[in-house]
């Protein structure tokens, strides 16, 4: 089934959902503009859609390889790769001094969704190159920025993050890869790191790993870790690359899905690197990768969200089977099912709100650094820390539902791997797995996130939210919906209070209610990203301009979504607040087979 790259519809909530316009107003990007924005997604489009995506197939079935110490990418992706660093996309973003484009965080991140939607699995080298991009640029030095970030931005080189080993997943402080001083000022790197996400390749001539060690008389748990940069082949002071550095993988894992991302084990036998940043603080380092990584691993939920969506509409128009409800047709196109229908309108329901969420966090982020007055980027920080764990977390969910919808949407023919929407449904499930579990953000949004200001990030969110709802009540295309969002924040403000009420005597009740507050947060912000978008698909009809059908499609899927999701939000404030006493009396006997 052939991918078509949604520009349309990024273009069109990069705009009217997520506020472009306030990024252009602040004048930090001198040249963006909407008709930038445009063509930059155009162009990205065109990568996702010609060359990416006919790799996508080929690159599950085949995958990466592993032989003789060395990993070689799947067939076509090394030429892919020159495609998409000729492109200069791993610039977009990055500072124009060493080579970037400058251009805002918001824009690369919907021009990445298309990529993860294309092929997942190649989308993850890129992405996880763009994190090593920002740990460098905020905690480089600037021999580091001088030597290493012309190559990773220009894509020459690509970037690696290193932290979890066979005894250390989630629990960085249990880590035990070691860092010893050199007595030069460089260290060496010895141990074993798992799950290393294009630990190793040929699609470049070297790789940059950022690992997480510890020096021998570093404190123990979390405060002793540092962060190093070591690359496979030692780089001189002019740029040059010397001998093989003394690491290698040994191995690559065997996994559900995303066959092609080579998922690599890596052995450091006193390989060469340099400290980033501050001795003993890499875990507050590795955060600037991990946060960025987080929203692209949003954007990728919304990515593999949309293809498996894409896979799904058409087969479900060229399947027929059993007579139409609506039309009476004899062997009708199974699109005339109602349940069909009902699969995929919320689909793209869930798709929007979950896109719209991940490009407002990067707007705000955006914002918080640009914004006219400290008050403003105070206040947009707020939002982008309270929206990241919801970004990656709802919008994982969002993928693995709707990869899932998408099989269900074939019946028998979606469990045959022919088809190909199981593919879809294998790579989906990782994303809610890494980059910190969706357990572990909802954990952050209840605990770090809700104890700034006793909530005053999501007490704003309410008010913005209400503050919408009132002017877009008094338009009848949209009131039915909107009543149910009034509904949806009530819910929010209400089971705010109370998990803030027991922050501190009842710990475990937050907690448990913790996913249900995070699924709850994402469907009433999901409901208003699509409010914002059909109120202005709303004044496009009034006004008579641009694509008719497909404006009142905007507000029709507002309508599915405040049915089917913001319907539910009483369900959800209940399981946050009713759900800890249940939880606290099952023990291992009660849940024993």
């Amino acid at each position: 089934m052939s991918f078509r790259a949604p520009v349309r519809d990024l273009l069109f909530s990069l705009t009217e959902v997520a506020g472009l316009d306030r990024l252009i107003e602040t004048g930090a990007w001198p040249d963006l503009d909407r008709d930038l924005a445009g063509a930059v997604l155009e162009h990205a489009g065109e990568l996702a859609t010609d060359v990416l995506a006919p790799l996508n197939r080929q690159g599950d079935l085949n995958g990466a390889k592993y032989a003789n110490g060395a990993v070689t990418a799947a067939p076509g992706f090394r030429d892919a790769y020159k495609a998409f660093a000729e492109g200069g996309w791993h610039g977009l973003a990055a500072e124009t001094q060493y080579g970037g484009q400058g251009l805002p965080k918001a824009l690369e991140l919907a021009a990445f969704e298309m990529f993860h939607a294309a092929n997942m699995a190649f989308g993850l080298c890129p992405m996880l190159t763009l994190a090593g991009i920002e740990a460098l640029q905020a905690h480089g030095t600037e021999r580091q920025n001088a030597l290493y970030l012309p190559k990773l931005i220009s894509g020459e080189w690509t970037g690696a993050m290193v932290l979890t080993e066979p005894q250390s997943g989630s629990d960085l402080g249990t880590l035990r890869t070691r860092a010893e001083p050199n007595g030069d000022g460089t260290y060496a790197l010895h141990g074993q790191k798992i799950f290393i996400t294009w630990g190793d390749h040929d699609c470049t001539d070297n790789i940059v790993h950022f690992v997480l060690a510890r020096l021998p008389d570093a404190p123990a748990g979390v405060k002793g870790i540092s962060l190093f940069l070591t690359s496979k082949f030692d780089v001189a002071d002019d740029g040059k690359l010397g001998a093989r550095n003394a690491f290698r993988p040994v191995g690559v894992e065997h996994k559900l899905g995303i066959h092609a991302s080579p998922t690599c084990v890596m052995a450091y036998e006193g390989a060469r690197a340099e400290l980033v940043g501050e001795l003993n603080q890499g875990l507050a380092h590795m955060f600037t990768m991990m946060n960025a990584a987080r929203l692209a691993v949003g954007g990728e939920g919304v990515g593999i969200a949309e293809r498996a969506y894409q896979h799904a509409l058409a087969y479900a128009l060229e399947r027929r089977q059993g007579r139409s409800a609506w039309t009476g047709e004899a062997s009708a196109r199974i699109f005339d099912h109602p349940d069909v229908r009902r699969m995929l309108a919320v689909s793209k329901a869930k798709i929007e709100a979950a896109r719209g969420i991940c490009l407002s966090t990067a707007v705000a982020a955006g914002l918080a650094e640009h914004a006219a007055t400290e008050d403003e980027r105070a206040r947009w920080k707020r939002r982008e820390d309270l929206f990241v764990p919801v970004a990656k977390a709802w919008s994982t969910d969002v993928g693995v539902e709707v990869s899932s919808l998408g099989v269900q949407v074939h019946g028998g023919m979606g469990f045959i791997e022919e088809t190909g929407a199981a593919q879809h449904y294998r790579d989906a499930r990782i994303a809610p797995i890494y980059e910190g579990t969706n357990g572990i953000q909802a954990v952050d949004l209840t605990g770090r996130k809700l104890s700034v200001g006793a909530g005053q990030a999501a007490h704003e969110l309410v008010d913005d939210i209400r503050a919408d709802i009132l002017v877009m009540a008094g338009d009848p295309r949209l009131a039915p919906a909107v009543a149910k969002l009034a509904a949806g924040a009530d819910a929010l403000e209400a089971t705010t209070a109370w998990l803030l009420e027991r922050k501190a005597d009842r710990p475990a009740d937050v907690l448990a209610g913790a996913s249900a507050y995070l699924a709850l947060t994402g469907d009433v912000a999901g409901g208003w990203m699509l409010a914002k978008g059909a109120q202005a698909a709303a004044r496009g009809l009034t006004e008579g301009a641009g694509d008719q059908a497909w404006l009142n499609g905007k507000l029709n899927l507002l309508q599915v979504y405040a049915d089917n999701v913001l319907a539910q939000a009483p369900a959800r404030a209940a399981a946050v607040t009713q759900g800890a006493e249940a939880l606290a009396a099952l023990d291992e006997r009660a849940l024993s087979a």
